[in-house]
């Protein structure tokens, strides 16, 4: 009698232990990189960079980009500059800084702000450039043409920013260089 109830209550501890060390459903997912951005030298740009923000935002999941509070970290520095709009190459992780300079030049030849801004961020995400390319590709940059309104990645750009930030890639040997897109 004795050995059944010692016996009993070790499978109820086993079952005990097994149900609170359970994974849960959600343990799978991949939870996304959190990098934040510094818009504070943007200048007339703000609006064009948040609305870079939420293209990238709204069209993949393993990465969220998050303006930075006062005092916080930053991993992706935006300055307006009268140059020819450039960036970083990334991948930039939490632990690293990248900037983008938002230059006026592409803006006075009458480029569309908004894709300059998800253009130059598609670098800090670790995008190369497309070119040439075509103006369905957000990485084709101004081979697009200045009239290419599209602000969006495609499905290749949009597989590429999930994979680099799945937790599972190899980072570019060019990571890290600046991206100068002349006119």
């Amino acid at each position: 009698m004795l050995r059944r109830t010692f016996a009993a209550v070790l499978t109820g501890a086993a079952l005990s232990i097994s149900v609170l060390t359970a994974p849960s459903a959600g343990a799978a997912e991949i939870m996304a990189t959190t990098l934040t951005y510094d818009d504070s030298q943007a200048a007339e740009f703000k609006d064009a960079v948040a609305a870079g923000v939420n293209v990238w935002n709204t069209n993949v999941t393993n990465v969220r980009l998050v303006k930075a509070t006062p005092g916080q970290r930053v991993n992706i520095r935006i300055i307006a500059d009268n140059g020819w709009p450039r960036a970083t190459l990334g991948p930039v992780r939490p632990s690293g800084t990248v900037t983008v300079w938002y230059g006026r030049q592409a803006v006075q030849q009458g480029y569309n702000k908004t894709r300059i801004a998800s253009h130059e961020l598609g670098h800090s995400l670790g995008l190369p450039d497309v070119k040439p390319g075509p103006c369905s590709s957000l990485m084709s940059g101004s081979t697009g043409g200045v009239s290419c309104a599209n602000v969006n990645p495609n499905a290749q750009e949009k597989a590429r920013v999930q994979q680099l930030y799945a937790g599972t890639a190899v980072q570019s040997a060019d990571a890290g260089k600046v991206l100068a897109e002349i006119g």
